[in-house]
């Protein structure tokens, strides 16, 4: 493995405790304006820092990421389906290695459908992407799609990330599930779990957990962290599991802990206006009296 590479993939997974979170904000390739991500840039500001890396597309970076940034980018590069398409599995490369490296990409990111009516392309895609990438030193992470009609079990995992590793995928990611050290132990390229639909913040803190345990490198979280009514709670909660080693517990109290901060300081923040709309009626008093001397006078 070229010393590029090796650089790339170690400012991802740090090599300090071989571990990862990722930040997805690509999900407007093919689901729009999804709700809460609406406006990428306000979403993407507050929790930069707060994560190893930033898994987008081209025009997410370009408008919504400042350059100034030391996070590195997996940009998304395939696509050509949206949710009210007939098959979101028919993808193609939508993004030249020239505009990753003038995004200056730490690495490339693609869907593979494994088992579905496109297949065959996703497949042969990801092994001419990795072909090209590794020319310029660019990793690849595959990411193991799964249809409606493709259940998350370890044995479809299994079979999804082996295919992705063997035709050189450098990273794979996937789903959590029963049995997953079974998936982990059949890839030979290190997995991220994928965070999936929101569910309640505990709930998600316990995926976290059980993926790290299981054997996964990191979790790559998004509608679980920017659809949380506390975003900046929640991934510093999450990463508090990846990189502190917590448990659930001690990761969830960090949580409302953070979270009630947050709540006190938007509180005290409404004070003074509430004072100051309080003056103003007291105000109005005099002009109150002023009239109704007026009216005893008459």
């Amino acid at each position: 493995m070229d010393w590029g590479l090796k650089n790339r993939i170690s400012s991802i997974i740090k090599p300090q405790n071989n571990r990862a979170l990722m930040l997805a904000v690509d999900h407007g390739y093919f689901l729009g304006p999804t709700e809460k991500l609406e406006v990428p840039k306000k979403v993407i500001a507050p929790l930069l820092k707060h994560c190893d890396s930033l898994m987008l597309t081209r025009g997410v970076q370009r408008t919504s990421v400042p350059a100034t940034t030391n996070t590195p980018m997996v940009l998304r590069v395939s696509g050509g389906s949206s949710i009210i398409g007939e098959d979101l599995s028919q993808e193609d490369i939508t993004v030249s290695i020239e505009d990753a490296i003038r995004l200056n990409a730490s690495a490339l990111a693609m869907s593979i459908f494994v088992g579905s009516k496109y297949e065959y392309q996703t497949i042969v895609n990801l092994g001419k992407l990795v072909s090209e990438a590794e020319k310029y030193g660019l990793p690849v992470l595959a990411v193991t799609a799964v249809g409606k009609e493709l259940g998350k079990d370890a044995r479809y995992l299994s079979l999804a990330c082996r295919v992705a590793a063997e035709q050189g995928a450098h990273i794979v990611k996937t789903y959590y599930c029963d049995n997953f050290e079974k998936v982990v132990q059949s890839c030979p390229v290190p997995i991220i779990v994928a965070g999936g639909k929101k569910i309640p913040e505990r709930d998600a803190l316990q995926l976290t957990y059980n993926a790290i345990k299981g054997g996964a490198v990191g979790v790559d979280m998004g509608r679980n962290i920017w659809q949380s009514e506390h975003p900046v709670a929640m991934i510093r909660a999450v990463r508090y599991i990846v990189h502190g080693n917590a448990n659930v517990d001690q990761a969830f109290k960090l949580y409302q802990k953070l979270a009630n901060e947050e709540k006190s300081k938007k509180s005290k923040g409404k004070k003074p206006n509430q004072n100051k709309n309080q003056n103003k009626s007291k105000g109005k008093k005099p002009s109150q009296n002023k009239n109704q001397n007026k009216q005893n006078k008459q």
